[in-house]
């Protein structure tokens, strides 16, 4: 009986050790874009190729998420397979967020929300940003948000433009200025906003 035992436990012995080893270097191979995106809605497949095509491999994989780190001028670059609805200024749905190092005034915080709901304001990280179906709009987005912030347009005017700016670029294929790249130069370095102690809870010596 030990004859026949010991061969087939050798056997098993090897199958396991197979088995585990293909499970732990599944669990650590690491995502591929590609992959992932195969099971994505349309929309943000197509723009993840997009991205890809012009960036290369994303820093971060998951099943939900692409991340780009220092991607071309722009802080960051995250595109989620999720697609939120957007009617300004025309109905599309937002899934490329894509962020700059900037300094939020807060009194030109409410012009800015007004002017388009997919600019981000990060006061306390120091961050702009926004999120569209295309890089282009989001250069769009942020060059107007500058300039509102700068006191160069009104919020009127800066949603006129972008309007007008992506009804053109649609129509003839051919972006303007303002959807090509940063009509100014984006801040370096840390451009945040701690803010300030406030009331008792700020009194020194005092700890969260």
């Amino acid at each position: 009986m030990k004859k026949f035992l010991a061969p087939a436990m050798a056997v098993f012995a090897v199958a396991v050790t197979v088995a585990a080893a293909q499970q732990s270097s599944t669990a650590t191979s690491p995502l591929k874009a590609e992959q992932v995106i195969a099971s994505w809605k349309p929309k943000p497949a197509e723009v993840a190729r997009t991205m890809i095509k012009k960036y290369g491999q994303p820093q971060e994989v998951t099943s939900n998420r692409l991340v780009w780190h220092r991607n071309g001028p722009w802080k960051f670059t995250e595109l989620v397979n999720e697609e939120v609805p957007h009617s300004f200024p025309m109905a599309h749905t937002d899934m490329l967020y894509q962020s700059i190092a900037y300094r939020i005034e807060p009194e030109k915080a409410d012009e800015l929300i007004q002017y388009d709901g997919s600019i981000i304001l990060e006061r306390t990280k120091g961050e702009i940003a926004a999120r569209c179906d295309k890089e282009e709009a989001n250069f769009l987005a942020i060059n107007l948000a500058h300039d509102i912030a700068t006191g160069k347009r009104t919020v009127d005017d800066a949603r006129r433009f972008y309007a007008e700016s992506i009804q053109t670029m649609m129509k003839t294929g051919k972006p303007n200025e303002y959807l090509q790249g940063f009509r100014f130069t984006p801040p370096t370095g840390d451009q945040g906003d701690p803010d300030k102690p406030f009331g008792p809870a700020g009194a020194p010596g005092e700890k969260r």
